[in-house]
């Protein structure tokens, strides 16, 4: 019997390059977490930040106790999601179910995205995000990032409308997509349309708090712009109440859906009600970016540019061509190697 725990974790400290700006607050720094499967045989990561009220104890608590686990590790995909132990929080059970799937694509010699029959990303674009600054300071980031294509906007904040047309200004020739992150009311959402209109703006994201899909349902009925639920979208019974309400877009994101088995599960049944689908991510590392990058081939929209925020991601893994066009690994497995930091 192999009496190594069952899993290790670690704390990952991630400096942003620049202050990041949401509605919910400014943060230079963000925490993330390293789960390793004992002997090294898969690799995950949990990511959440502080608005979405778990804390990193509660974490903590749900890898202590799986690590004292001494049942056979899954073998294939279809004995992961039955295995795992659901009572924890979203991205604890995310951090282990994507080490089980590392695990799971390395033992078959596949790439995570063969190992989930899903298409591979060709010619996939990742925005680039701006987060809530002065006008100034929000043009300034978008000519530094002038070879990028597509450029997602942090809204929520006191100068909107300010931001989005310095913006547009020092970046004519950029896809548009904005983020207000719940910070509107609906009477602001619906003031703020004719200004993302006139500025060729391409969706809008979580205009409303996550509660308030009744609110986001008369947005969209204001607007040809995709309305996309994020916070909103939490379980399959979010997003059934979301296409029902006539919203036409979701944004999935690992870590708040508890993992890779319903993100598969919940984009498969998207395409099935005719939704538009972003995946996005909390500010994680290139460990988390790659895993989700995995289902890029089947998105509408992406935004994972993570490493691109962060000063010293540890890892090596998705990487990215000038314009943003994802490179996703081909390796067995997630596809994530250490990097050695000077």
């Amino acid at each position: 019997m192999n009496t190594k725990p069952l899993l290790s974790w670690q704390t990952m400290t991630l400096n942003l390059r620049n202050p990041f700006g949401l509605s919910y607050g400014v943060s230079t720094t963000r925490n993330s977490f390293w789960i390793r499967l004992r002997d090294d045989c898969g690799w995950g990561e949990g990511a959440i930040p502080y608005y979405y009220g778990i804390s990193h104890e509660s974490m903590i608590t749900y890898w202590d106790r799986m690590a004292l686990r001494t049942d056979p590790l899954p073998e294939t995909v279809e004995e992961i999601e039955g295995w795992m132990d659901m009572d924890g929080p979203a991205p604890a059970r995310c951090a282990v179910e994507m080490a089980l799937y590392d695990r799971a694509a390395r033992m078959a010699g596949k790439p995570l995205y063969q190992l989930l029959g899903l298409p591979q990303s060709k010619g996939v674009l990742t925005s680039f995000t701006i987060s809530i600054s002065t006008p100034e300071e929000m043009a300034e980031l978008a000519l530094g990032a002038k070879d990028i294509k597509v450029i997602k906007i942090k809204m929520g904040g006191d100068n909107d409308e300010a931001n989005l047309r310095a913006v547009r200004a020092a970046r004519p020739d950029a896809r548009l997509m904005i983020d207000a992150n719940s910070g509107w009311s609906r009477e602001q959402s619906l003031d703020m349309l004719s200004c993302l209109e006139e500025n060729g703006v391409e969706l809008v994201e979580q205009p409303v708090v996550k509660d308030d899909l009744e609110g986001m349902s008369i947005v969209q009925k204001h607007t040809h712009l995709p309305v996309v639920a994020d916070e909103s979208l939490q379980s399959v019974a979010d997003l059934e109440k979301i296409a029902a309400l006539g919203i036409r877009g979701v944004n999935l994101k690992l870590m708040k859906l508890g993992g890779l088995s319903t993100a598969v599960r919940i984009l498969k049944r998207s395409h099935e009600l005719g939704l538009r689908i972003m995946l996005g991510q909390m500010i994680e590392t290139s460990l988390g970016t790659t895993a989700m990058a995995h289902l890029s081939g089947l998105a509408d929209w992406v935004d994972l540019d993570g490493p691109l925020l962060i000063a010293n991601d540890p890892f090596t893994g998705i990487a990215y061509k000038e314009d943003g066009e994802l490179i996703v690994p081909e390796a067995p497995g997630i596809g994530v190697t250490e990097r050695k930091l000077k």
